[in-house]
C-alpha cells in the first residue's frame, strides 16, 4: 500500500488552521506519512504519565508533542510570511520544487 505524498516536510514552518491549537505556528519536527500526521514543535501538547523505571528513575508526568493531522496544517511562505497553499513546478535543470501559490516564490 503506497502512502500519500504531502506538501509539508520536516523543518517547515506551519500554521494550524483547525483544532485546539488553531492560529498557532511552529516548526515541523517529524512527518508520519503512513498516518497522514506531523509532529510540530510545542503544539498539541499531551501529558504522559511515567512509572519509575531503569530509564527514568523519577517517573512522573511528562509533557510531549502529539501528532497533528496534515490537513489541519498550512505551510508558511518565508518570503511573504503568510500561510499558503503549495504548488509544484519543474525548474530548467529538471528539479521539482515547491512554490508559494500567493507570491510564486520557491519554498526551500
Amino acid at each position: 500500500m503506497k502512502h500519500q505524498s504531502y506538501a509539508i516536510k520536516k523543518d517547515d514552518n506551519v500554521k494550524v488552521i483547525a483544532g485546539k491549537d488553531k492560529g498557532k505556528t511552529g516548526k515541523v519536527l517529524r512527518v508520519i506519512p503512513k498516518k497522514g500526521r506531523a509532529i510540530v514543535e510545542k503544539l498539541n501538547m499531551v501529558k504522559r504519565h511515567l512509572r519509575p523505571s531503569e530509564q527514568s528513575r523519577q517517573g512522573g508526568i511528562l509533557e510531549k508533542e502529539s501528532p497533528i493531522e496534515m490537513s489541519n496544517l498550512m505551510v508558511i511562505c518565508s518570503k511573504c510570511t503568510d500561510p499558503t497553499r503549495v504548488g509544484y513546478r519543474v525548474l530548467d535543470d529538471e528539479k521539482k520544487v515547491r512554490f508559494c501559490k500567493k507570491c510564486k516564490e520557491v519554498i526551500d
